[in-house]
């Protein structure tokens, strides 16, 4: 693995995932426009419901586009992240906490009830795929022996960990769409008649929220490649090309997965995860572990 990037890219990251995301936004069929809608929660007025904690409100909308930012640091650009962290697995999942306290501060300052059972149906999803999520991404560090994101690319010059890790690639991908609250796992934000998390945002409120949420969506897609996918590893393109094009593969069948499957609800998501996702991820780390303990 290469040295980490110069300091200066630690300043370019929020544009360039700003930028994929606003690409994503525009590429989704809900989202076709989404320079309109953002020209318009620019200008409109802010509403503020009766006894809100405006704090708490302001520091949940902002917390979700810096956490899914931080979370980035540690994404190789083909074979150069902006902070190769020793622990840069760990740190990942850190910032995915942050992400579960901002939505659960977002439905909590209101002080409204709607928002508030939104933000209760994410905090059900969220201790739900946590569990295979951290198995999935612990498996592939098991693999490579290291929590350092570097590392598990330099693993996979030979095989990609989703070749001999499939079930943790699928249940990562599965969980990841979940930790955006996402497509099929969007009813923490839906439009039923809860309204969601998010219910009484308006104007720049809502749309820093929506921002993170999409920022947080990209991110949790861009970190499948240096996990399962070998990362920049490729025959004939430099390694940043062979990390564009895996990503937006990956993008692309989260997109469709939108696209062709319903909102789950909450209950049937969380039965999922537990009864089926969670023992499948322990297995699949079981067998990991006897492949490297076999080495």
């Amino acid at each position: 693995m290469a040295d980490p990037a110069p300091l200066w890219t630690a300043l370019v990251l929020p544009c360039a995932l700003a930028l994929v995301a606003w690409a994503t936004a525009s590429v989704d069929a809900r989202s076709a426009a989404p320079g309109r809608e953002v020209l318009r929660l620019l200008v409109q007025q802010r509403r503020l419901t009766r006894a809100a904690d405006l704090p708490l409100v302001r520091l949940g909308t902002t917390l979700l586009p810096v956490a899914a930012v931080l979370a980035a640091v540690v994404l190789p650009f083909g074979f150069r992240p902006v902070s190769d962290l020793p622990d840069g697995i760990v740190w990942f999942n850190a910032m995915e906490a942050l992400a579960w306290a901002a939505v659960w501060l977002t439905g909590w300052g209101p002080n409204s009830t709607l928002s508030l059972i939104g933000g209760y149906r994410f905090l059900a999803q969220g201790l739900a795929y946590e569990l295979p999520h951290m198995l999935a991404i612990t498996t592939a560090a098991l693999g490579a022996e290291s929590l350092r994101v570097g590392a598990v690319v330099d693993a996979q010059s030979g095989l990609w960990f989703a070749v001999w890790m499939p079930v943790a690639f699928g249940i990562y991908l599965l969980s990841a769409l979940a930790m955006a609250f996402w497509g099929p796992f969007g009813q923490p934000v839906g439009t039923d008649v809860a309204g969601g998390a998010a219910a009484e945002l308006s104007g720049v409120d809502r749309l820093v929220f929506l921002g993170g949420r999409w920022l947080l969506f990209v991110v949790a897609a861009a970190f499948a490649v240096p996990l399962f996918l070998g990362g920049g590893q490729g025959p004939l393109l430099p390694g940043w090309a062979w990390t564009v094009l895996k990503t937006a593969a990956v993008l692309g069948g989260l997109l469709w997965v939108r696209r062709r499957v319903p909102t789950v609800r909450t209950e049937r998501y969380v039965e999922l995860a537990w009864v089926v996702l969670t023992p499948l991820a322990v297995a699949q780390a079981l067998v990991v572990a006897v492949v490297v303990l076999g080495r």
